[in-house]
């Protein structure tokens, strides 16, 4: 196996390695835990050949950029994760192509969201970001909002309730920062108990993610290298 392919492969057995070195600190099962290959600024093509080497998830932060590369999949067995700030007004477009939207953080978007979902006929499961550091200009819910908006999304026909999500901020340890989103975490599971998944952790915090009880995994440079100019 040589050249991108190989590459790529190379990736995903250290990647793989690290989770499962990390669930096994952790007495965690590896199969509990769902990686996440974040694809933003990467061309379809590494898109195609991840999936030939056996993943299934692929997350994208920008509906301009996901949008294409999902329809140049779309023959792919994928699921398809909307994980970056997302615009009311690119709802109608996320919901054609992505199945989960893992940051959902205020109810104008909820609303949006659910509109758009039952006009494209479809269902389409939602994380509430939550804000670790009460940072406006980084998005997500403030903790004290988070039953509020769960709430919202159990009552919103088209979306469902599936969890939480947050990022660990640069200023704090990412293993007490991701300790924090548990309180969150069990507040959504208290509005709907099926509600369990956890999105956390990147490349370079996946082990204290792991360890607090992620369930999803975003990964984009541990996978595919350092990211340069968008490739379409």
């Amino acid at each position: 196996m040589s050249g991108r392919r190989g590459e790529l492969a190379a990736n995903l057995a250290e990647v793989r390695q690290r989770i499962s070195a990390a669930c096994a600190a952790a007495g965690r099962d590896p199969a509990e835990v769902t990686l996440i290959a974040v694809t933003k600024t990467r061309p379809a093509s590494d898109v195609v050949l991840l999936s030939e080497l056996g993943i299934s998830d692929v997350g994208e932060n920008r509906d301009a950029e996901a949008a294409p590369k999902a329809a140049a999949c779309e023959d792919l067995d994928l699921i398809w994760h909307f994980i970056g700030q997302l615009q009311t007004n690119k709802c109608a477009s996320v919901v054609r192509y992505a199945s989960i939207v893992h940051s959902v953080d205020r109810p104008r978007l909820i609303h949006a969201l659910g509109t758009a979902a039952r006009r494209a006929e479809r269902v389409i499961s939602c994380l509430i970001e939550v804000s670790l550091d009460g940072d406006p200009a980084r998005g997500g819910a403030l903790a004290a909002d988070v039953p509020a908006l769960a709430e919202a999304l159990q009552s919103e026909a088209g979306l469902v309730l599936a969890g939480v999500m947050a990022v660990a901020p640069l200023s704090v340890d990412a293993g007490a920062a991701f300790t924090l989103l548990l309180d969150s975490a069990a507040a959504v599971r208290a509005i709907r108990p099926e509600a369990a998944m956890i999105s956390a952790g990147m490349s370079g915090d996946l082990e204290a993610a792991v360890a607090a009880g992620a369930t999803h995994l975003r990964i984009g440079t541990a996978l595919l290298g350092g990211r340069g100019p968008v490739v379409m």
